[in-house]
């Protein structure tokens, strides 16, 4: 089901060129659309949000009780609320031990700096409805902007027929502050401009569809956005030790979230590229999602056969993906080479699914190469920082020429008299 591909300098090229060619520009008319929802909530406010509400879903927004909330933690299974509770500990323990320090130290010429951390005040979580409900996903967002101090946080989903009881149980055990029922793009243009009982948001995370992400592509400058995250992917080395039955599980775990996922095995065993390929028939024979894994394999799966396992290294540095599994005899000796990943699992006894739902580690990652620069969302994603000077009038007598002389240098004599003038009797310069 996937196809095999010999590591010679071109054949592997092809792969990461389709790969790249998901995360192709979005559609010109879902931009146009979107830009017009988001200038008419700009200037109209809440009254064009009610309006696009209840045109694309039927009802107006509303707020979501707290009774709403418990009533939907009481109808989940006991079993799902012992997992979400255990998962958000994990979140929770995780970032904790990530959590920013506000700092102060004395500089080398005598003064006082620093940096004072503090969390936002405000974050916005955009919760898809529908199918796309995902409970994890609301855990993985909410939690570490607790711990990072955040002051409230406005989670905000569709307002669907029935409302996803795990999606709303998970908001209360993550210690959301407000559920509204408000979706796509004019949930995006309130959060980003305020409309009316609907806040303005500091920073606004959570996937959603084409439209949400062009709307919060829009909204970037006059908020932060975590990212505008592309279709799933996961990339195996793997080397002659590895189980195929594990290899192919978790290709496949990856290969059914969309068409467009990604699933690439790099190993240095033809005979193991082989067996995973066996594998994959097999067990999509029993699982439910078997036509969207078919698809995704045909169009952006592969097994490439590398010489060995520094070459699979350096192909997944340049593909960077969203997710890394290193299954292979000493998996933490790869960990040196790798540097462009979202997340990276070692060994056959941390498949990526692990990080989805219960390690700790965020499972909102970079995709589509962008791991060469993103960073996954944890804790630092809702933080914010201030510098902090305190010098004595010692200490600044100590650098005051230097700063003096380039102050002007830049033609700047306010600069340069701003720190004259407390050290001439405040006649300052003439």
């Amino acid at each position: 089901m996937i196809d095999l591909v010999i590591a010679d300098g071109t054949a592997e090229r092809a792969v990461i060129a389709a790969m790249r060619a998901r995360a192709a520009g979005a559609n010109a008319e879902i931009e146009q659309a979107v830009s017009a929802i988001m200038e008419d909530v700009r200037q109209n406010g809440y009254k064009a949000v009610e309006a696009y509400s209840v045109r694309f879903d039927g009802k107006a927004p509303y707020e979501i009780s707290w009774e709403i909330l418990d009533a939907a933690y009481a109808a989940c299974d006991p079993a799902l609320i012992v997992a979400l509770e255990r998962a958000a500990a994990n979140i929770r323990a995780y970032n904790e031990k990530l959590l920013a320090k506000t700092m102060e130290w004395t500089s080398p010429d005598g003064g006082t700096v620093g940096r004072v951390v503090r969390g936002l005040t405000r974050v916005g979580i955009y919760v898809p409805g529908g199918t796309a409900a995902y409970p994890s996903s609301v855990l993985m967002n909410a939690v570490p902007a607790k711990v990072a101090g955040v002051e409230e946080i406005v989670m905000v989903t569709p307002p669907t027929e029935n409302l996803s009881d795990p999606v709303l149980a998970a908001a209360r055990i993550a210690g959301v502050d407000r559920v509204i029922a408000v979706g796509g793009a004019q949930a995006v243009a309130a959060l980003t401009y305020g409309a009316d009982w609907i806040p303005r948001v500091d920073k606004l995370v959570g996937p959603g569809n084409a439209y949400v992400a062009a709307a919060k592509r829009m909204a970037y400058g006059g908020l932060d956005i975590d990212m505008v995250a592309g279709p799933s992917e996961v990339l195996v080395i793997a080397d002659e030790t590895a189980n195929p039955k594990y290899v192919a599980a978790d290709l496949l775990s990856q290969a059914e979230h969309d068409k467009l996922a990604s699933a690439v095995l790099l190993t240095t065993s033809a005979k193991v590229a082989e067996a995973v390929d066996r594998e994959i028939a097999r067990q999509c024979g029993y699982l439910e999602r078997s036509e969207i894994m078919a698809c995704s394999l045909r169009d952006y799966g592969c097994a490439i056969v590398c010489s060995d396992l520094s070459q699979a290294a350096a192909l997944a540095n340049e593909i960077a993906p969203e997710h890394l599994e290193i299954v292979t005899a000493r998996p933490r000796d790869l960990l040196p080479a790798i540097k462009n990943a979202g997340a990276v699992f070692l060994g056959e006894w941390s498949p990526e699914p692990l990080g989805d739902y219960m390690a700790g580690p965020n499972h909102v990652l970079p995709t589509s190469g962008t791991a060469r620069f993103f960073s996954p969302l944890s804790v630092d994603s809702f933080l914010k920082t201030m510098s902090v000077v305190a010098y004595s009038r010692e200490a600044l007598a100590a650098v005051k020429d230097p700063v003096i002389a380039l102050a002007r240098a830049e033609k700047l004599t306010a600069h340069a008299n701003s720190i004259q003038v407390r050290f001439e009797g405040g006649e300052g310069m003439r």
